[in-house]
């Protein structure tokens, strides 16, 4: 294992992580800042309760994309060391990038692409947590974090043939741990009853209606 090729799998990963995904679609779709509005964050949810499905779905896209291409770049440097660590930098440089004074999003999609490569049976299973939990309790939060706390064991479960099993788990919880402590303040606002609930009503209404702006400019030019 080379230091060097794992260093190098780190940096790229984190540069990929850096690219905000949410910023330049709110920019090219609603033209806006999303990072001031809302939640203020730049990640899929804040997208989907701005500006609707559209959008908030070419976000979680492009999050997930940027852990896709780091992890399959790490592994190309670095093998299955150089996978994880380029997968894991990348989620830190969507949480905090450096060229947006490291205020990013949450890292959960981009988590996602991550896990897609070094253990694609999980990623499904992460996404049926959420897709189940959302809808139920009306919370992102709750679906996310739910998954979240899954992750180390489905990890456990669908590990790889061939793969380090004491570099996986590591990772695994590392990454839970992180989506935790980015999710600090959600966590304290649902112990407090003051966590936003999705309105799929008003998200439907606000995807109608920015869509209907983005097609009208588009017809323009």
């Amino acid at each position: 294992m080379s230091l060097l090729k794992l260093i190098l799998s780190g940096l790229i990963g984190y540069l990929l992580g850096c690219i905000p995904s949410g910023l330049l679609i709110s920019r090219y779709y609603g033209r806006m800042d999303i990072r001031k509005t809302g939640s203020g964050n730049s990640g899929t949810t804040n997208v989907l309760r701005t500006l609707g499905w559209l959008p908030s779905i070419m976000t979680l896209v492009g999050d997930c994309l940027k852990g896709v291409l780091a992890a399959l770049i790490g592994k190309w440097i670095g093998g299955q060391y150089g996978m994880l660590i380029g997968g894991f930098a990348s989620v830190l440089g969507h949480d905090f990038p450096v060229f947006l004074r490291f205020k990013g999003g949450k890292g959960i999609a981009t988590s996602l692409g991550v896990t897609i490569v070094i253990c694609p049976p999980v990623a499904p299973c992460l996404l049926a947590i959420v897709l189940v939990l959302v809808p139920l309790t009306h919370y992102m939060t709750a679906g996310t974090l739910i998954a979240t706390l899954c992750y180390p064991v489905l990890m456990r479960l669908f590990m790889p043939d061939g793969a380090d099993r004491t570099w996986y788990m590591i990772f695994s919880v590392a990454l839970m741990a992180l989506s935790f402590f980015c999710h600090r303040a959600n966590i304290s606002r649902i112990l407090h009853g003051k966590e936003n609930r999705l309105d799929f009503g008003r998200i439907g209404k606000l995807s109608d209606k920015h869509f209907q702006l983005f097609k009208n400019r588009i017809k323009k030019h």
